[in-house]
């Protein structure tokens, strides 16, 4: 565990084990990226209807619902080493036979709906895995960087180098971004598997321990600490707006814009350039702000970036404001995770992550849906609209929160009353 110290702060050493996990998780958004550009794009040329094509995003958040707790649970009880590159390989596999169906003439919104219900199923293990993971190959005080440096190099991988090319790996065949997918994940499983860390010491569990308690520990750790409780709520009331944006920007810009698939691929390569700016100056401005100060930032701004993509008819405004919103969305994500990392229990990070994930995702999938239902209604810009109105609310739950020097909070061993500590 090596930081080096610059300018009165900690930044985390790319040598060693970060390194790794920083190129296994750049290599895996690479293919993110070209499976999660691609899969709306083969769901439009498989159905014109917009509720349908939000389906596929919908049941794509639906496994947190309903195993983020339990995939949260196992990261604090197994190797997470083990679990990450066990579950990427698993993905490559999926993904490949994917790609073998759709070069077939198999592609169907059932089957996209059941690769995004599965990926995300492994996923709630590998997310929490990796959160809780992050802390044994860095510093505490180096988290925030080492945070900005993975959402910024995935950010890169994802927005301007695997985004852009959708279009082009499309042309070449429908199957072809699948199968570079499945290749990125059977890659970073390589990467993570040679990983050289031991295992942290987990004090044995109480006598008649059991996943629904332990479960419930994390849940309760998580609602006793003011500041992750406020972060939670407003993540969620985000999230149903987001899930309702996500799952029809597709249609905002290739139908309401009349922009085609080259618009779109310009519109997500917008909000990948505005992450990685936001990730170069996350530092200066949490500093200047705190990292709730800094979330509270973000979500006003966004909304106003929201309410730009709705109302003004034309791509370069709508390219612009999802620069800002990128930027903004790099701003929240970084202090949002690392406050989780910082203030979480280290033997309940899996727990707290998994809770926190699973609650603040419960409402996308009705995001989703509602989206789609209201760009049948009432047009395919009012989404956007849609998800503006939650974010006002998000900033209304985030504000009680915003409070400085906040204490951790903790379960004393008997997981039944709260204890604070510096």
């Amino acid at each position: 565990m090596t930081t080096v110290e610059v300018t009165g702060s900690h930044v985390p050493a790319w040598r060693g084990g970060f390194g790794r996990l920083w190129s296994a998780a750049v290599v895996s958004r690479f293919g993110d990226a070209l499976r999660t550009a691609a899969l709306p794009l083969l769901a439009v040329s498989l159905t014109d209807r917009p509720l349908l094509i939000a389906s596929v995003t919908a049941c794509g958040y639906l496994p947190w619902i309903i195993f983020g707790l339990l995939g949260g649970a196992v990261a604090d009880r197994v190797d997470q080493r083990r679990a990450m590159w066990t579950v990427d390989a698993v993905r490559g596999l999926l993904v490949a036979a994917f790609a073998v169906a759709v070069a077939l003439g198999h592609a169907s919104i059932p089957l996209l709906i059941a690769l995004a219900f599965a990926l995300t199923t492994l996923q709630t293990l590998f997310d929490n895995a990796s959160t809780a993971l992050l802390p044994a190959l860095v510093d505490r005080a180096a988290l925030g960087s080492a945070n900005a440096r993975l959402m910024t190099g995935q950010k890169i991988a994802g927005g301007l180098m695997g985004t852009p090319v959708v279009p082009l790996l499309i042309a070449a065949g429908a199957a072809v971004p699948f199968v570079a997918d499945a290749g990125t994940f059977l890659l970073a499983a390589a990467l993570v598997a040679s990983l050289r860390i031991t295992a942290p010491e987990r004090a044995p569990g109480p006598a008649g321990s059991t996943l629904r308690g332990e479960i419930a520990d994390g849940l309760r750790t998580l609602w006793r600490d003011r500041p992750l409780r406020g972060l939670c709520a407003a993540t969620a009331l985000c999230n149903i707006g987001m899930g309702a944006l996500i799952a029809t920007l597709v249609v905002l810009v290739t139908g309401w814009l009349d922009a085609g698939t080259a618009g779109y691929a310009a519109a997500t390569t917008a909000f990948t350039v505005g992450g990685l700016a936001g990730g170069a100056v996350n530092r200066r401005i949490t500093t200047r702000l705190g990292p709730m100060r800094s979330v509270l930032l973000a979500g006003l701004v966004q909304t106003g970036a929201l309410v730009v993509m709705g109302s003004v008819r034309s791509l370069i405004a709508v390219v612009a404001a999802l620069g800002v919103f990128g930027f903004m969305s790099m701003l929240w994500n970084v202090n949002t995770t690392t406050l989780m990392q910082q203030r979480a229990p280290a033997d309940m990070l899996g727990r707290v992550s998994s809770a926190f994930r699973t609650l603040a995702v419960a409402g996308a999938p009705l995001g989703a849906l509602l989206g789609g239902a209201a760009a049948t209604a009432w047009g395919l810009n009012t989404p956007a609209l849609l998800t503006a109105v939650f974010f006002v609310l998000s900033v209304l739950a985030l504000i009680p929160a915003v409070k400085p020097d906040v204490p951790v909070v903790a379960l004393e061993d008997d997981a039944t009353t709260a204890r604070v500590t510096g």
